[in-house]
Parts: structure tokens; sequence; C-alpha cells
């Protein structure tokens, strides 16, 4: 890809600074700290006096995700990196691209050893150097301004050795030098005590002390004017000091420019350029000038007279002649009219080689029509180049500008054009494969067994249907080889020919059943009344991850108006039964109502060490009565061990936030002795099978001496005990008092179904199913229509002679389970996002930054309600005799009714905002559908 040079250099030397996770409104803002005693009204003084009287200042719009990789790369490369390149590394993060660092003469970085290493490897070798802390330095219990004042000392003593090594001051003093001081502290201080916090004012006070203390050692050290500042942000944090998703307040970061090249402030424009965000900056008298994150690479560049990284995006404020930008070079016109060609130039050639790429694979190759060709092989945008380069030559600066604006923009469309050329058929292909497969879980269920897999179906049938799916999977196949498509092209093709494929055989068997009988499993009238509410279910749970009340809705429906109005009236006729059913009913409606108290709560929790301790006391206290009550004597020595964890968390917890509170650090002692509950709380439901092994010694038959000997009750008693000490270790508020209400309606919601269907007949007393069991022992010596005879047992679906016919009232106990898989996200104070965790928990065990020992710790956490979700589950399968899987069967067969709304909400238009909700909602909810598959397998091999 060819470089194209922005100009003439206005300055020689440049200075980068980046405030590594700083809000802009908390910068801008007039008393942006009101609860924080005696703060100052401005808070970064010398920033306020450079935008009022020396430099051009703006927001800087940031994509999702709002991570430092991303943002560093939009900043420093002038791209947009694909999603999925925040995981490429936890360490390193080496780029492999263009950089305005590369093109520059020598770029001398100073900050964080999870940044720095991500431009230097990607560097010319040598033109980029690194001094960066040891990552132990990144210690979140600790005052992490330290970090930042680290950079300006490394700065300096750099300049200092510069007066006794001739050859460093002659390479400090060269032109097209960069130096890139990384400030992680306010970062680092936003995650450990949040954005509104006095911490992060001081940090914001150190860094505006900073800026003021660089800008005069270069002065004093360069003796001249020469030099251009920008400061700016990689991104913001929210309100609970998390970032990464859309939100507001971590898409807009500050942009503050000026020195050599950079125009001072003008006064405001008309219309004005501020809004309501801006009004309490008290700025109104100044033009705001806002850009895109990328924009600020080749701002760097034009400044410094580099070319364009190849790979940047970027777009030059002074493309738009209607309003001023940030520049002010010593050509004047000339001297914006060339960035802003060569800016011009830039995107086009992007756009030419991806056009040239897609042309060379695409078979039936559509071009974007907005870029003409000079001739059958000219190069896309040939006649608009011929266009403003005539104008450059006449001379017509501004008019060059506007040509330059129209082609930057058709330009950009027509890289969106080629980036989503395939996006129409992916989509259909995805769709057709929801689709397929809730149809193909739909139909192995309503379809009648003996009707579906009767051996009178035609086998040419079956021959066509196979030959026609196959034509069309080959097809595909050889049209994405030719176009060599990822391969992930071919798993997205080969679902949803496989499912329609067995559809398409489910219903022709189906279709010509015996004797023509054409029956379902539920009848007519009561599955379209059932497929209604599962309809009407699955959208309000769709609708609950934008409005967490409806959680609490139902919770209240479940608790309340099912019992009242939908429990068969037959449960209450019985004197013997009448006073434990609504014993029950009255448990069932308690739990649930204490249940919808959780979704209610302020998301925005802070961290209370009240609440804290009164769930662990809760969790004790509870766990307690129920070992005393199952009086299992051979379990009893683990579940003691278990209620000593948890009073262990308990202490262990408090002393660690008072200390952190109290900023004195973490004890070791503190760390390790969490680390040992958390693990020993882990493994303790394996500790049983010592227990038994030990109590039964004098017992010959030993070898059911095993956790899944156990009675079940014991069971869900140890796993409950097990992670109840993961709700106080990693608590913030009130996790433990949501995992105690959530396990007991979970241990309730088993008495009621089974309770219900006993009161009815559907379940025998002993737990055997009546009615939705087939044994196919029933069906031996039966003959078909060939006269042939069926040989002892016929393996079913589920096993030897049994075959799983489904009810309505099974499809209803499913979206129970559904519900319940939800609920354990959202009841412990997550919202639909991907930056909805806390932080501060992690911090009593990992102090030191590791983001995937961090994120491993806060996943545990949110799994951890999903083991007894799955006992719970595979418990009530048992108790209602119904085959292994019986009942995630009719589960998979309605998953699709969520996520299918929310892929086709998935878009990357509109606000940041609205594009991180939409991705964040449907990796969520996906996630946890796929995640009920996992819970129902571990479900069945801790109960089985």
């Amino acid at each position: 890809m060819r470089h194209f040079n922005t100009g003439a250099a206005s300055a020689k030397r440049l200075v980068l600074i980046v405030g590594d996770g700083l809000r802009a409104d908390l910068l801008f803002n007039l008393n942006p700290f009101p609860s924080v005693p005696d703060s100052s009204e401005i808070v970064a003084p010398y920033l306020r006096n450079v935008i009022e009287k020396r430099g051009a200042y703006g927001i800087s719009h940031t994509r999702v995700p709002t991570e430092s990789r991303p943002g560093h790369v939009a900043i420093i490369g002038g791209m947009y990196e694909d999603v999925s390149a925040v995981t490429k590394g936890w360490k390193t993060n080496p780029v492999d691209f263009d950089s305005v660092f590369n093109q520059s003469h020598h770029t001398y970085s100073f900050g964080s050893p999870d940044i720095l290493p991500m431009f230097a490897r990607g560097a010319v070798p040598g033109r980029v150097e690194a001094w960066s802390y040891n990552e132990e330095d990144e210690d979140f219990t600790k005052d992490a301004t330290e970090l930042d004042v680290w950079v300006y000392d490394r700065l300096n003593e750099l300049l200092r050795n510069a007066s006794t090594d001739a050859t460093l001051d002659a390479e400090l003093r060269g032109e097209k030098t960069i130096f890139f001081l990384h400030l992680l502290g306010l970062d680092t201080t936003g995650h450990s005590y949040r954005p509104h916090s006095k911490e992060y004012m001081r940090n914001i006070q150190v860094v505006d002390g900073i800026v003021k203390d660089t800008e005069e050692l270069l002065r004093n050290f360069f003796q001249d004017d020469e030099t251009a500042f920008v400061f700016t942000a990689d991104h913001g944090m929210s309100n609970i000091g998390n970032h990464g998703d859309g939100n507001p307040d971590s898409t807009r970061t500050p942009l503050i420019m000026w020195g050599a090249g950079v125009r001072g402030p003008l006064p405001d424009s008309v219309p004005s350029s501020h809004n309501d965000y801006s009004a309490p900056w008290g700025l109104n008298h100044i033009f705001r000038r806002d850009v895109s994150q990328a924009d600020i690479a080749p701002l760097m560049c034009a400044l410094l007279g580099l070319d364009l990284p190849a790979n940047s995006a970027g777009v030059l404020p002074e493309v738009d002649t209607s309003k001023a930008g940030y520049l002010d070079p010593k050509e004047g016109e000339e001297g914006k009219a060339n960035a802003v060609v060569a800016n011009a130039k830039s995107i086009l050639e992007h756009y030419r080689v991806k056009h040239r790429l897609k042309r060379s694979h695409k078979v039936f190759f559509v071009p974007f029509p907005g870029l003409g060709t000079l001739g059958p092989e000219g190069e896309p945008g040939a006649n608009h180049i011929l266009r403003l380069e005539h104008l450059v030559n006449l001379g017509k600066w501004t008019e060059a500008r506007k040509e330059a604006a129209e082609l930057i923009q058709t330009s950009l469309e027509g890289l969106r054009y080629l980036e989503t050329y395939d996006r129409v058929l992916l989509r259909v292909i995805v769709i057709f494969g929801y689709v397929g497969w809730s149809l193909y879980s739909a139909t192995s269920l309503l379809l009648r067994p003996a009707q579906r897999f009767s051996a009178q179906t035609s086998s040419k049938i079956h021959i066509t249907i196979n030959a026609f799916f196959l034509l069309i999977f080959t097809a595909f196949c050889l049209l994405f080889l030719i176009q060599k498509e990822p391969w992930t092209y071919y798993i997205y093709i080969a679902f949803p020919c496989v499912f329609w494929r067995n559809v398409t055989l489910q219903l022709s068997d189906w279709k010509t059943g015996v004797n023509g009988e054409r029956s379902l499993t539920i009848p007519h009238q009561k599955l379209v009344k059932t497929g209604t509410l599962v309809l009407v279910s699955l959208q309000a749970m769709v609708l609950a991850y934008r409005h967490r009340s409806i959680w609490s809705a139902g919770f209240v429906i479940i608790g309340l108006l099912w019992p009242t109005f939908f429990w068969p009236k037959t449960l209450t006729k019985a004197d013997s039964a009448k006073s434990s059913i609504l014993g029950l009913r009255s448990q069932w409606a308690t739990a649930c109502l204490i249940c919808a108290i959780f979704p209610l709560r302020d998301v925005e929790q802070r961290e209370d060490i009240r609440f804290i301790i009164l769930g662990g006391l809760a969790l004790l206290v509870f766990g307690g009565l129920a070992v005393v009550r199952l009086g299992n004597q051979q379990s009893r020595t683990v579940h003691y061990l278990q209620l000593f964890l948890i009073l262990s968390s308990i202490l262990v917890s408090s002393d660690s936030v008072r200390r952190l509170s109290a900023k004195e650090g973490l004890p070791l002692i503190n760390q390790l002795s969490g680390w040992t509950i958390l693990a020993l709380s882990s493994i303790s439901p394996f500790l049983l099978t010592f227990s038994s092994s030990s109590s039964s010694s004098t017992n010959k038959n030993t070898n059911t001496n095993t956790f899944r000997s156990y009675p079940r009750a014991v069971r869900q008693l140890t796993l409950f005990l097990a992670f109840a000490p993961v709700f106080v270790l990693l608590a913030i508020c009130a996790e433990g008092l949501f995992y105690l209400a959530y396990c007991m309606v979970l241990v309730l919601w088993v008495r009621v179904e089974t309770g219900i269907r006993v009161g009815v007949g559907r379940v025998s007393s002993s737990g055997k199913v009546n009615k939705g069991i087939k044994s196919k022992e029933s069906t031996k010596g039966k003959q078909d229509e060939d006269g042939s005879k069926e040989k002892g047992k016929e393996k079913g679906r589920f096993g030897v002679g049994v075959e799983y016919i489904p009810q309505a009232e099974d499809v209803r106990t499913v979206m129970f389970f559904l519900f319940f898989v939800q609920v354990a996200f959202f009841g412990v104070g997550n919202v639909a996002s991907v930056s909805s965790f806390y932080l501060e928990p992690v911090y009593r065990l990992v102090p030191i930054f590791s983001p995937f020992i961090m994120s491993s710790l806060l996943l545990y956490k949110i799994l951890a309600p999903y083991v007894m979700l799955s006992a719970t589950f595979a418990t009530l399968n048992y108790e209602l005799g119904l085959p292994p899987f019986a009942l995630f069967l009719i589960a998979l067969s309605l998953t699709d009714g969520m996520t299918i709304p929310f892929y086709l909400s998935v878009t990357d238009t509109g606000s940041w905002l609205e594009i991180g909700q939409s991705i964040s909602f449907f990796v969520i909810a996906s996630l946890l559908l796929v995640w009920s598959a996992g819970v129902c397998a571990l479900g069945t091999w801790l109960m089985g």
C-alpha cells in the first residue's frame, strides 16, 4: 500500500500525552467533584488555561470496545481494529499494522508495559524506544499517581542523560520526533475508587501538573517553540469504574492541542458548537471542535509532515471548510489543502487495495457505484484524483479541500460497502440456521414418534431430500472455495443445510405415517395456547434486557399469580393435602417475592461491608440449619468444613475491605487466606468421597462411596455450601443474600412442580411418570405393515425401551428454567453489558493488574449460581420421572425465540451506546443460552 505525505512540517517534535481512562466531563466541568469536600472549581487549571488562551479543544469520540488496546490503535494508528483484536494478547498486544510512530524519525515512549510494546514491536527496529515500569507496579491497592510520576521522571532522566551523550542529544533534537507519555494512573484509580472519588480528582490534578512540568522541561531543553502538544485519552469510564461498552461516559474523551502548528482559541460559532453536555464546562464562549478518535493520527502526521499510516482511516478536521479545524500551518491555506489532499488519496488507496482484493476473489463482484473507473482496467476514483490535482495546480485551495472532502466521504462509503459486502448473505444463512434449528427441535418433539419413523416412508423421497440439500451445501462450498472465504463460512452454511434437511425428512415421514395418521404430541388447541404464552414470555425476557423491572414482575407472576389462578383446584380438595399445599404455596410466594427485590436495586452499587457480612451470616445460619435438619452423618464432616469456610470468608473479607478502604494495601496473609478458602470450598464436594470412605470403612461394599452415591438432597446442600464463600469473598454488596434467595426458590421449585403434578395424577407419589413416557416394551409383538414383528425392546432416543412424549406442562416448566437462567445473571446486579462487573471485590484476591486472573474470578462468580441451577434441573427431571435431557430438548427448541430478535437488532450504525448495547445483548443472551446446555450436562453428571 502506498504512503502519502501530509506536506511541510509545522513542528519539529510532538508530545502525545494520553491520560488513560480520563472522562471528558470530569476534566472540563466546573466543580466536577461536588461530593468531595473542599474540591476545586477547576480541577486542571493548567489545561484549562491552555484551552482559554493558547490551544484548540473538543471531544474525541471513541468507538466500542472502549478498551486501551483499540483506543491507542485508533489514536496512533488512525484505524479502528476489529473488535476481536482486543483478545489478541493480554500482555504484549503486538500490533501488525502501520502507525504514526513508525512514520516518525524517532519515538520515545514512557508508560505501561501493556501498551508500549505493542507499538515498539510493530515498528521499524530501533525507531520506537520504550521505557516501562514492572507489571507488579500496577497495584490497585496503592497510590496509582506514582505510575504517572514515574513516567515524568523517566522523561526528565532521558533529557538529563543527553547532556553527557552527544549522540542522544543529536537524536533528541532531530526533526519528526515524538515523545509519548502514557499515564495509566487515572485508569487504575478509576477502577479502584471510581471516577467521582477524591482519589480520581487528585489523580487528574497530578496529570495536570505533569503536563505543565513536561512543557516547561521541553522548553528549557530545546530552547524553542517548535514543539506541538496533544493531550487526550484512550477511553473514558462509567460511574461504576468500568469501561468497554458504548456508555457515553466511556466514549467521550478530551482532546486538547496546542503549540507549534496548532491554532489558538476561537470565539464560539453560530450556531453554537456547544450542547447540554458541554454546558457545565463554562467554556461556551470558546469554539469546541469534536473529532473521531482515529482523526488524531492524521492530525499528528500533519503537524510533523509525516507520511500517513498505511491503514489510517482518520479524517483531518480541516476537510470541513465550514468550520475551523485544529491546524495552523506555516503555509496557511495551501498547507491545509496539501494535508487534506494527502488524506483523501490515502483513504482512496485504502479503498483501492480492498477493491482489488474483492474483485480478484468474488465470482459475481459488483463494484461500489460511487467511485467510477478510468477505462476497463482503470483504478476506482481516477476521475476524482484528476479533478483534485487540477484544483491544486490552479491554487484553488478551498475548492480543493471541498473536492477532497467529497472524495473522502465517498471512499469511506466504499470501504464500508466492501467491508459489509457479504453481510446480507451471511445474515440470511445465519437466520436460516436459527430457524432451522428451532423447527428441527420442535418437530422432533411434536410429531408422534410412531408416525415419524414409519417404515412405510418412501426411500425415494429420502434420497431426493438428501441429494437436494447435499447439492446446496456442495454449491456453496465450491463458491466459498473459489472466493477464498474464511473457514467459518463453511460452518455457517453447514448448519442450515443439516437442520432443514432433518426437518424435511421428519415432515416427510410424518406425512406418510402409519394408516395416514398425523397426530401431534400436544393437541392443536393446547399447542396454540401454549405457543402464544411461550412467545409472549420470551419477548418479555428480551425486553427485560433493557428494563430490569420485568425480571421482578416475572417473580411476582410465578410466585403469586400462577399459584392463584393456574394451580389445579384439585390440590386442596383433600384435607390431608390442603395444609401441606398451602404451606408450600406460601413458602414459594415468599421466596419469589424476596428474589423480586434484587433486580430492582440500583446497578451502580457501592462496596458495603455491612451487606457483605449480612449475606455471609445469612448463608451461614441457613446452611447450618439445613445441615442439622438433613441429619446425614456421613456428610456432616464435610458440611461442617464448608460452614467453617463461610465463616472464614466473612472474617477475611471484612479485614481486607477495611484495609483496602484505608489504603493500607492487601496483606499477603489475607490474599493467601482468600485463595485458600476459595480453593477448598470449590473442591469440598469431592471430599464427600473421603468422608464416606472413612465413615463406612467397616462396610464391605465401598464401591459406591462417591459424590453421586449420596442422596440428592445431600448433594444439593453440599453444592450450595461449596459456592457460598464466593458470594462473600467476591461480593460488593448484597450478592450473598441474592444467592441464598435464589437457591431457596430453586429448591422450592422442585417441590412445587412435583407437588402439583402428584396432585393431578401426572406423577406418582414415588416420582414415576404416569403420562408422557412411553415404554416401547408395550409395542413388543406388534406387527408392522410388512408383517414383521418387533423383537424385544426397541431403543428410543432416551435409552432402551423409553420414548419421551412432551406435554404442555413440560413446556411451562422449561420456560421457568429459561427464566431462572437469565435471572441468575441479572439478579446479582449485572446489566446487559460487557462491562457491568465490579472490580473492587477482585482486589481482595488479586491486587496486581492481571486481566486473565481477574476475568476468571469474575466469570467464576457469574457461573456459580448455575451449578445450583444445574443440580436443581437434573433433580426436577428425575423427580418427574423423565428421561435425562428430556426437558432440555424442549428448551433447545425455544431458545432461538430470544437469540433471533437480538441477532436482528445488532447494528453498527447510530450512537455508540446503541451499537454497544446491541452487541452486548446478543452476546450475553447467546452465551447464557449456550451455557444452559452445559448446565444440563453438568446437572445430569452431578445428580445422575
